[in-house]
């Protein structure tokens, strides 16, 4: 059972069918397998098997047995890590632009799990199983900065409880197009998988969450403005599906934006988790760190000030 996937459904998912909330929380692993996995028996509530069309609960623990033959062996890789905080229980690392975080289709070595492993051997939490072993919560390939990684079963849980609690602070800047006129305001759309390209998530009303961003305007450029902008949710592609609401997208997004823009030599959007703050999950001592904002994006600034 220590290669199973736990999950425990929150107040917001009340209501939903298992197999949504398991490919909402299994992203990398298609839906028609996810639905013969349950079929299989392979996916329990509460220790108990239940069919696809089970609609949870509050506080459901669902735990999803290893699914099987989907990808390779996950090998340890000597990648170089840029870590700005670790103590025995947790470890922060400064994910570069580009980097996958855990394997999956397409991406089975390169990635911070690769790296980790190699780093720490058996040292990570196996809550997330062997795909994903120390992973608390993500960002995207192309967005450069600060993430946690939880060395111990007991720090995940608490961590990750922070999290749902909303009580880790995660502070983000970003390059986005155009003026935006307020000083500062707060995006409170809620987000789900897009009806009309699943890769891709959307503010809708129908099988969504509760998605809050506050935004803070740090500096007006040439036809774009720098930003701040605060996850007080953590939903997938929140800021990029936000901006991209209020008509401001990310420079260099070509998922949300125009496939092709003068800003497609960043290969991905101009986007950058600057700053992490939580409560230590052994001492509850509260910590905030803050990474360096990565150099494709000064020049950038600097480019965008002539």
């Amino acid at each position: 059972m220590s290669d199973s996937l736990i999950f425990f459904a929150k107040e917001e998912d009340e209501g939903m069918r298992l197999d949504s909330f398991v490919s909402q929380n299994c992203e990398d692993i298609s839906r028609s397998y996810i639905k013969k996995h349950i079929d299989e028996g392979r996916v329990s509530v509460g220790a108990k098997i239940q069919k696809a069309s089970y609609k949870l609960k509050n506080g459901d623990e669902v735990v999803i047995l290893p699914i099987p033959a989907i990808m390779p062996d996950i090998m340890p890789e000597n990648i170089p890590l840029n870590i700005v905080y670790e103590d025995s229980h947790i470890l922060l690392i400064n994910k570069p632009k580009g980097m996958v975080v855990h394997p999956a289709a397409g991406h089975y070595s390169g990635t911070l799990v690769n790296a980790l492993m190699f780093y720490l051997g058996d040292n990570l939490s196996t809550i997330n199983g062997v795909f994903r072993p120390g992973i608390v919560h993500r960002i995207d390939m192309d967005t450069s900065g600060l993430l946690i990684v939880a060395k111990t079963d007991a720090a995940h849980k608490n961590l990750s409880e922070q999290l749902s609690g909303r009580k880790i602070k995660k502070i983000y800047e970003a390059l986005v197009m155009g003026n935006i006129k307020d000083e500062s305001l707060t995006i409170d759309k809620p987000i789900g998988r897009s009806q009309k390209d699943r890769k891709k998530m959307s503010v809708t009303d129908k099988n969504s969450k509760e998605a809050i961003t506050n935004i803070r305007v740090i500096e007006r450029l040439k036809g774009a403005t720098f930003i701040e902008a605060e996850l007080i949710t953590g939903r997938t592609h929140q800021i990029r599906v936000h901006m991209a609401h209020i008509g401001h997208l990310l420079l260099g997004d070509t998922v949300y934006g125009p496939e092709k823009t003068k800003y497609n030599k960043l290969n991905g959007q101009a986007l950058f988790a600057k700053t992490i703050g939580l409560s230590h999950p052994i001492s509850a001592k509260y910590m905030e760190f803050s990474a360096e904002r990565p150099a494709y994006m000064d020049d950038l600034l600097l480019q965008l000030r002539i």
